[in-house]
Parts: C-alpha cells; sequence; structure tokens
C-alpha cells in the first residue's frame, strides 16, 4: 500500500484575547506572592544602603580648550558661503595638523604625552612624580615591591634615561589603566572647536593635575611640532647674525686703530693707505651682509609669531572637584528595584514548572 506522509501539527492560531488572559494570570500570580516579593525588595535596598557606604568615592576634573590655529584667509570666505548651504567645509585644508579635527583626541591619549604628564612633580618639594603617587593610591606600589623588587623602595624619578626595563614596564602598566578607565578626551560638539579632556581617579589633587599636565604636555608637543621648521631657521640665522657681529667688531676696532696709525705715517709712502682702505672696505661689506642678515632674522622672527598656534584653556579644573559616589536613597532604590525584579522574573520563569505539577 502507498503509505501517506504523516501530518504537521497545526499551530495554533495567534490571538490578543488569549495573549491578555496569560498576561492577567501572570499579574494574578506575582500579586499572591506581593508579600515575599516586597520583602525581598527591601533585603535588596537593604544591600543597596550598604554598598553605598562601602562605594569608592572618586574624584572627576573637567578642563575644556580650544585650539587657535593660523588658518588661510580665504577659508573663513569659504565656509562661510558653504554653511548657508548647510555645508561644513571648515576643516578642508587644516586636517593636517597634529591637534587639528579629531587628531587632538589621540594625541592627548598617545603614551609619548601621557608618561611625560605622569612623570611631573606631585608637590612642592618634587621628591614625587604624577606615577608615584598614583602607585601609592592604588595600592601598586606595595604590591609590585614585593614581588619584583623584594622589598625595595620604587620611585619613577623625572629622568627617565636611568630606567630599567622594569621600570619602564610598570609606567606602561599605569598608563594603560589611565587610558581603559580614567582618561577621556571628547568634542562636544562637531561643529565646534571646544575640546573636553576629564580624568576620574580616587585622588582629587592626582585628577586635578594629571588632566592639567596632559594638556600642557600635548599643547607644549603640539607647538613644538607646527614650528619646528621655522624654529631651526631663526635659530641658524640668530648664529649667524651673532657670529657677523662678532667679525664686525673686530673689524671695526682694527680699522679704527689702522686710522690712527696713519696720522704718524711718512706721506711719502703712498700705499701706506692701502692697508687701512682694504680693512674699511671689509668692514663696510660686514655692515651690509650683517644688515642684510638681520632684517631676515626679525622677519623670520615675526612669521614665527604668526604661524605659533595657541591652546587656550577655557574652564580649569576649580578645587573641589566633583565627587562620584553612590548617595544612599540611590542605593536603596536601585538595590530594591533590582532584588524585586530578578525574584520576579524567577518566580515567572517556576510558573508552568508549578502549575503542571
Amino acid at each position: 500500500m502507498e503509505k501517506y506522509p504523516a501530518k504537521y501539527p497545526q499551530e495554533e492560531n495567534f490571538s490578543f484575547r488569549k495573549l491578555i488572559l496569560e498576561r492577567k494570570q501572570d499579574l494574578f500570580y506575582l500579586w499572591s506572592h506581593r508579600i515575599r516579593i516586597t520583602m525581598i525588595g527591601l533585603s535588596g535596598g537593604l544591600l543597596g544602603l550598604l554598598l553605598s557606604f562601602l562605594w569608592p568615592v572618586s574624584y572627576t576634573a573637567r578642563l575644556s580648550f580650544v585650539v587657535e590655529d593660523v588658518k588661510p584667509g580665504g577659508g573663513s570666505i569659504v565656509s562661510a558661503l558653504a554653511g548657508q548651504f548647510g555645508f561644513d567645509v571648515g576643516a578642508l585644508g587644516n586636517s593636517s595638523g597634529v591637534m587639528a579635527g579629531e587628531n587632538v583626541l589621540e594625541l592627548l591619549k598617545s603614551n609619548t604625552i601621557l608618561k611625560n604628564a605622569l612623570l611631573t612633580p606631585y608637590d612642592e618639594q618634587k621628591q614625587w612624580s604624577l606615577a608615584d603617587a598614583y602607585a601609592q593610591k592604588y595600592k601598586l606600589k606595595e604590591r609590585w615591591e614585593s614581588k619584583y623588587l623584594d622589598g625595595a623602595a620604587l620611585k619613577f624619578s623625572a629622568e627617565r634615561s636611568t630606567y630599567t626595563r622594569l621600570q619602564d614596564s610598570l609606567l606602561q602598566d599605569i598608563a594603560e589603566r589611565i587610558v581603559k578607565k580614567e582618561l577621556s578626551v571628547y568634542k562636544p560638539d562637531k561643529k565646534l572647536g571646544f575640546f573636553e579632556l576629564s580624568t576620574t581617579m580616587k585622588d582629587e589633587k592626582l585628577a586635578s593635575l594629571l588632566c592639567s599636565r596632559i594638556l600642557e604636555e600635548g599643547a607644549n608637543f603640539y607647538i613644538q611640532t607646527k614650528t619646528k621648521r621655522l624654529k631651526v631657521n631663526v635659530d641658524r640665522l640668530q648664529a649667524r647674525a651673532d657670529s657677523l657681529s662678532a667679525l664686525l667688531n673686530r673689524k671695526t676696532y682694527s680699522a679704527s686703530s689702522s686710522t690712527a696709525q696713519l696720522l704718524d705715517v711718512n706721506p711719502a709712502y703712498v700705499t701706506a693707505k692701502v692697508g687701512t682702505e682694504v680693512k674699511e672696505r671689509d668692514k663696510m661689506v660686514l655692515s651690509t651682509i650683517y644688515a642684510e642678515v638681520v632684517k631676515n632674522l626679525e622677519a623670520s622672527k615675526t612669521i614665527l609669531a604668526q604661524e605659533t598656534p595657541t591652546v587656550q584653556v577655557v574652564d580649569r579644573p576649580d578645587l573641589p572637584l566633583k565627587k562620584n559616589r553612590l548617595k544612599w536613597y540611590e542605593g536603596i532604590a536601585y538595590g530594591g528595584f533590582f532584588a524585586g525584579l530578578l525574584y520576579t522574573l524567577f518566580l515567572l520563569f517556576v510558573k508552568p514548572a508549578k502549575r503542571n505539577n
């Protein structure tokens, strides 16, 4: 006989009425356990209250700044015309700078900038660096000294050339911890040129100092990079001007001495004035060359001053800083809500098993 394939079971038709009835049953089921849910919620609130007192306190330092750079004169006209049609072309032609556009976000989080900031002094006596203060506050110094140095003192001095491989590795560990968890650099509004730098740490003074030092190191790096070529040219012209000035002074004294000697020379000697005239000529040539070099030097200094960008701080992290901690009423609310929610989900999960029994 020919066998016919078995029929597939038909799915039940979807019904809003049935769905609403099932949700009502769930509500009635949860209402029957309201006392237990309330007790679990109160217990969670007490745990949240206890957690609020044990929650570690941290401090957030915020610093906002703007980068004032030299831009082509026509760029503003093009930007203004494009802005009337809804286009933003302000970054065209200026995106190659180190702190232009989004580059500043990565520059201030780079290892070089962060490590240089960490090695700046923490106190006025310059006995501790920011890296020392960080390792002490987060109890890393004790662990590292006992694990790697057999109890010997660990210190991060400002002179990195004397660092051992271990010190470099531990400093790198501190920098990575800060970048991942405690440092934030962002642009509040992409249409504006303002940037915001923030650090969140357990030490109020450390957070404030590190926030300011990171910007200082980044600004110095940016200015040096931006003006390096012009600065080299100014230094070269300055060295040449100083050399010519010293040589011109010697020629002036020599010419003056030669002129004075002519008063005692016998007029019969025709060639007696030749040496003096040669010295006067050399003096005049040097004077002309010196004048041109000084003119070029002053022009280069003017260009350097015009091309030097400015990193202007708008808001500094003033003490006292914003304190981050879990408030007692927030601990009660969060603890009670999540404890009650988890127990409610547990009751709904085990409900079908109880109903089938």
